[in-house]
């Protein structure tokens, strides 16, 4: 028995829980560089606003109704997302973080002294009370099942309290009758398309399918999805995440790059960034390739994007190391005159610490107490903030940061970004936080 905890409106919520004077009032959130709408709150969909839309083709219609839009707030949301699973590791046996919002938690055997309904409206008071965020709850047999009763809850709050038991058979096929295939977890517009013009319409006629006519038309993936549908668990529930095989660091710039000099700090930055995250894998890699690019939408300007890879013959997981690699890259690829809009440093050949063999050839030995050096500097940062210490290569200016001029205070990783309780007292209807 499963149940999905989704949270509602994730990013904007994380947003308006410290604004309450943007309770009920429609607010979105942006893309990298303040490009798209990324996210937006009930209110904010009623205003008409088109998720994925481009931010400035909306300005005349947020205008007009309100709307209040933030730049991404990356360490508030990985922040609020860390107490939220937190809390729901406290509550249920098992619990699989499936996205920065959402989470399967193992149900199995509770229903012998719990009743599941009565426990999935105990993980939603909870939540509230420890971080004023709202979720959904959805319980079935299946992962599948789950993913539909949690749209279920979402889709009728007041009707359903917020969750939705679907361990009933019959409470099964009544919502599976109502939903169009299109919202079954995992069908995308294509094969939704397909199923319709074979007469397939409804979630439940295509759990009634055959699957032997959906496995000769489609895929194992499908009959997969048919199986669950059915109550039959064939999506195993992960406590673990998986292995990495890559790890991408990479962004769009605040504003197009010319010189040389920015895209090394740049790079040296995405180099910096990707070898943390290996180093959190405890992993080691030995391919470092960099890509570089310009915007393919440019009016009168060549298009250039290329790519280049080394390969080490000693795995690596020293910053040192994959900033080395990742410069020999740059230059092989980099061209004058060009505006790039992007790049990009990508990780792979992955090794488990103690694994790979010394090679006798290998120029670059392995640095002297390499491991303790990362440790240090990864303690350092991840206690004092992101870019305490940091290497020279990645320069202070640093023009090419993405674009967050609408970026909320982050109030609960920053000291000085902390609420102030008084301030908020002595003025009402007006929100102000502390700098101090």
């Amino acid at each position: 028995m499963f149940a999905l905890v989704d949270v509602n409106s994730f990013y904007a919520s994380c947003e308006t829980i410290f604004r309450p004077d943007l309770k009920g009032r429609p607010v979105v959130v942006l893309s990298n560089n303040d490009g798209c709408v990324v996210a937006c709150n009930a209110e904010a969909k009623r205003c008409g606003v088109k998720m994925g839309g481009p931010y400035f083709k909306q300005k005349d219609l947020f205008r007009h109704h309100g709307v209040i839009a933030f730049s991404s707030n990356y360490e508030l949301y990985a922040d609020m997302s860390h107490r939220v699973m937190t809390t729901l590791e406290e509550i249920c046996p098992r619990v699989e973080k499936y996205s920065i919002d959402e989470a399967f938690c193992d149900f199995s055997g509770v229903r012998h002294c719990r009743n599941l309904e009565d426990l999935g409206r105990e993980i939603c008071a909870t939540l509230l009370l420890r971080t004023h965020l709202t979720v959904g709850v959805g319980v079935a047999q299946t992962k599948t099942l789950a993913k539909l009763a949690n749209h279920a809850a979402k889709k009728w709050p007041q009707q359903t309290g917020g969750v939705v038991d679907l361990s009933n058979i019959e409470k099964q096929r009544k919502l599976m009758a109502y939903f169009p295939v299109s919202e079954v977890w995992g069908i995308g517009r294509r094969i939704s398309k397909k199923l319709d013009a074979m007469g397939i319409k409804t979630t439940l006629q295509l759990a009634d399918t055959d699957t032997r006519f959906i496995r000769k038309h489609f895929s194992v993936v499908l009959e997969r999805t048919v199986r669950e549908l059915r109550g039959e668990s064939c999506l195993g529930f992960e406590e673990f995440v998986p292995t990495k095989q890559e790890i991408i660091c990479s962004r769009s710039f605040g504003e197009r790059l010319t010189e040389y000099e920015n895209m090394r700090q740049a790079v040296c930055s995405y180099a910096v960034r990707a070898a943390e995250k290996l180093r959190a894998e405890h992993q080691y890699c030995r391919h470092i390739s960099v890509f570089v690019k310009t915007s393919p939408f440019c009016v009168n300007e060549p298009y250039y994007g290329n790519q280049a890879m080394v390969k080490l013959l000693t795995p690596t997981q020293d910053s040192r190391d994959i900033i080395s690699a990742a410069m020999r890259c740059l230059c092989a690829i980099w061209r004058d005159g060009h505006h790039y809009q992007k790049a990009g440093v990508m990780l792979g050949d992955f090794f488990s610490q103690g694994v790979a063999q010394l090679n006798l050839f290998d120029e670059n030995s392995p640095r002297l107490n390499s491991e303790a050096l990362m440790q240090a500097m990864d303690g350092i940062n991840k206690k004092r903030g992101k870019g305490t210490l940091y290497f020279a290569g990645q320069g202070i200016q640093q023009p090419w940061q993405m674009k967050r001029e609408m970026l909320s205070p982050r109030y609960t990783t920053r000291f000085s970004d902390l609420l102030m309780v008084g301030s908020l007292a002595n003025m009402p209807g007006e929100f102000h936080h502390s700098k101090n």
